[in-house]
């Protein structure tokens, strides 16, 4: 078993997901990149990590398919023999209004956003429970409060995501597994341009967010970052909103 911690990051190819990665491979993690399609930035994600002498193990696994998660934690187990923390990071989704809605939009959405953090929450737990706990922190957004135009499914798995993690955090803190998540107002990454009314969104945040500016993508991995450091231990199944106070208005 390796002496040093080791971290899991879903779909940290790029984005929120990689700067998690670099930062927890600073403080001398050990890091498990997983992506469902962009190999190569994965690769070139791995090379950074690696640059700063820690080990990586780059997965290509779809999160919303329970065989795929347990192959990942197999090769997790038989290159580490750990994990001491897990961010459910990956996402995705369709946007469209209600009406145009269709059943595989909701699966693929579910899947990927909720059905994975319970089923990758039980494979973690089983590694992390070998070596005395860890820490589970997920990355939801405020469509799972408030209503954003053509969010529906991802809003309502972001929501299912979030009541995940209070039920995990109370079955998993016997063994000694701190569960917890962060949930940002609009970010400018590429993720964001995916999103029909993207313009008005970053015009809303930089116009009406009371901290004067736009949330960006450090102020998510600071967060992730304190939740698994050991000094929020005693913070339990909550969703931590690192929005610049952008959802206290109306």
């Amino acid at each position: 078993m390796s002496q040093r911690k080791c971290a899991l990051i879903t779909g940290s190819s790029r984005g929120v997901g990689k700067e998690v990665a670099l930062r927890l491979a600073e403080k001398g993690y050990d890091i498990v990149i997983n992506y469902a399609r962009s190999k190569k930035a994965a690769l070139e994600t791995a090379e950074e990590i690696e640059a700063m002498g820690v080990k990586t193990l780059v997965v290509k696994a779809n999160v919303g398919q329970p065989e795929k998660i347990k192959d990942m934690f197999q090769q997790i187990d038989e290159t580490f023999g750990r994990l001491d923390v897990f961010v459910n990071n990956a996402a995705s989704g369709v946007q469209r209004p209600i009406m145009d809605l269709e059943e595989n939009h909701w699966d693929w959405t579910m899947n990927i956003n909720a059905k994975a953090l319970l089923f990758c929450g039980q494979e973690a737990a089983k590694l992390m429970e070998k070596n005395g706990g860890g820490h589970i922190v997920s990355i939801s957004s405020l469509g799972s409060i408030r209503y954003l135009e053509n969010y529906t499914v991802v809003g309502v798995s972001k929501a299912a995501l979030e009541a995940l993690t209070r039920y995990l955090s109370v079955e998993l803190s016997q063994k000694n597994i701190v569960v917890n998540a962060v949930s940002g107002g609009a970010i400018d990454t590429d993720a964001l341009k995916h999103f029909p009314n993207r313009e008005e969104l970053l015009e809303d945040a930089k116009k009406n967010t009371p901290a004067g500016r736009m949330v960006e993508i450090k102020d998510m991995v600071d967060s992730v970052e304190f939740l698994v450091s050991g000094k929020a231990d005693m913070i339990r199944g909550q969703t931590i909103i690192v929005d610049g106070g952008r959802s206290l208005l109306v």
